[in-house]
């Protein structure tokens, strides 16, 4: 081969890399910078110098949605035992002395895809930061003693939520719309498994999910972004790559469809306050990602004053409350619409709140003011969330985990898009004529007074 053409395919091999790369690379807003390292690892820089802080965050495409019964809530513990020991500070005194010699603010969530834990700190404790999110993501150590003292801690938030009518209500919709996998759907999991969680059950979820390829580091504050991808590969880079991609080999089981509609009512001494709660699963973001963004318009404009759910529930009398929701997920995601009725007027409550369902569906159930009022509240929504540098990362690492990049940037650009038919094909697909899980909570004396089994009852 001629020293010319050998020249000129490597010419085009380069350009050929050079090329997918630039495919590779996600579309961000202004001032966000990207960059994978070689082990896998993703890294945003947000170079925001609004305070001379620095907020570092680490998410992991892990918890409920990971776990089936055996495991069911310790994705949350493993997140508590986040803040304990590790190699550099092996007891929970050093790693707290650590965070107090940074100033640091620190905390962790975990839900049904996300795992993410967060230190913000001074500008000048980036490195020291970095350091020991480090130590803790890559190198914990599960003392017994540790484990000991965390588990009532988390069954302990377990317990508080049971003391919430709303919580019981949405645990009993929950098992009902969800079936055999709802702990794939309850990050707070099982009171006998977190209560004998063991240190091996906690190697196993990080040898399970704990590795860059599956990670995704956010450094957002007072940095310049050359600087920030320098110290995450100094610091990160040789943390290793799993090989796998454990969503492959530990792949998330089907949730099955509701296959007819079910109601039930709960009796509880605690529901001094009636609830009402109806739910349906909605659209998923692997398959659907376009419902996922009219049902944020749509329970929007039923969360507007001037809206015929609220002026038929709340201005009539018959509620206190009453409002739409939906989560986005890469998986299945609840629709939920949740009602404090009028405790003189449950039964009337009930009745309008169907009536009002019989309507959903029509083209006149909403104007088209309410739908551009309800663009305009989520322009304003995202504006403000964009104020605070803090919460930033946090933003993005949801939708890394349960949409992607690309999905986060156009959100706000695509709210402004959704049409009637957008709102139509996401309620035909999804609500209109579909089984729908429906509760409602109330004291025993209190059912019996309005003798609610007479007609909460399936449609």
């Amino acid at each position: 081969m001629s020293l010319k053409i050998t020249k000129l395919l490597t010419i085009t091999a380069v350009s050929m890399l050079s090329a997918i790369c630039a495919v590779a690379q996600p579309r961000l807003p202004e001032g966000y910078f990207y960059k994978k390292l070689p082990n896998g690892l993703d890294v945003v820089v947000i170079e925001n110098s609004k305070v001379p802080l620095t907020t570092i965050e680490i998410a992991v495409k892990n918890g409920a949605y990971t776990e089936g019964p055996e495991y069911s809530g310790l994705s949350h513990l493993f997140e508590h035992m986040f803040f304990k020991a590790n190699k550099d500070y092996p007891t929970q005194e050093k790693f707290l002395k650590r965070t107090q010699e940074l100033g640091a603010i620190w905390n962790g969530t975990t839900g049904n895809e996300r795992v993410n834990y967060y230190f913000t700190v001074g500008k000048d404790s980036l490195d020291g930061g970095l350091k020991l999110i480090n130590s803790s993501i890559r190198f914990p150590i599960y003392r017994e003693e540790d484990m000991k003292k965390e588990r009532p801690v988390v069954d302990g938030e377990f317990q508080r939520n049971e003391s919430s009518p709303g919580f019981q209500l949405y645990y009993d919709i929950s098992k009902n719309l969800w079936g055999d996998l709802i702990t794939r759907k309850m990050p707070i999991g099982i009171h006998e498994v977190i209560n004998t969680a063991t240190p091996e059950k906690m190697m196993i979820i990080k040898d399970k999910y704990y590795y860059p390829n599956n990670s995704l580091l956010i450094i957002c504050g007072d940095v310049k972004h050359e600087d920030g991808f320098k110290k995450a590969e100094a610091i990160f880079g040789d943390w290793a790559n799993s090989g796998f991609d454990p969503h492959v080999k530990y792949p998330i089981p089907a949730f099955k469809p509701v296959e007819k509609s079910v109601a039930f009512v709960k009796e509880m001494s605690i529901a001094q306050t009636p609830f009402m709660m109806y739910a349906w699963q909605g659209p998923a973001y692997m398959t659907d990602s376009a419902s996922t963004v009219a049902a944020d318009v749509h329970s929007t404009i039923l969360g507007l004053n001037s809206s015929k759910l609220q002026q038929a529930l709340v201005d009539k009398g018959l509620a206190s409350s009453a409002g739409l929701s939906y989560s986005t997920g890469r998986y299945p995601g609840m629709i939920s619409l949740f009602v404090v009725p009028n405790p003189t007027k449950i039964k009337e409550c009930h009745a309008e709140l169907e009536n009002q369902l019989s309507q959903w569906g029509k083209a006149d159930y909403y104007t088209d003011e309410q739908l551009a009022d309800a663009k305009a509240i989520l322009l304003r929504q995202h504006s403000r969330e964009m104020e605070k540098p803090s919460s930033l990362p946090s933003q993005l690492s949801f939708q890394w985990c349960s949409t992607s990049f690309n999905y986060a940037t156009d959100l706000t650009d695509n709210y402004q898009k959704i049409t009637r038919a957008d709102i139509a094909k996401y309620l035909n697909t999804y609500i209109v004529g579909k089984p729908v899980v429906s509760g409602i909570i109330l004291t025993p004396e209190a059912s019996k007074a309005v003798n609610a089994a007479s007609f909460f009852v399936a449609k």
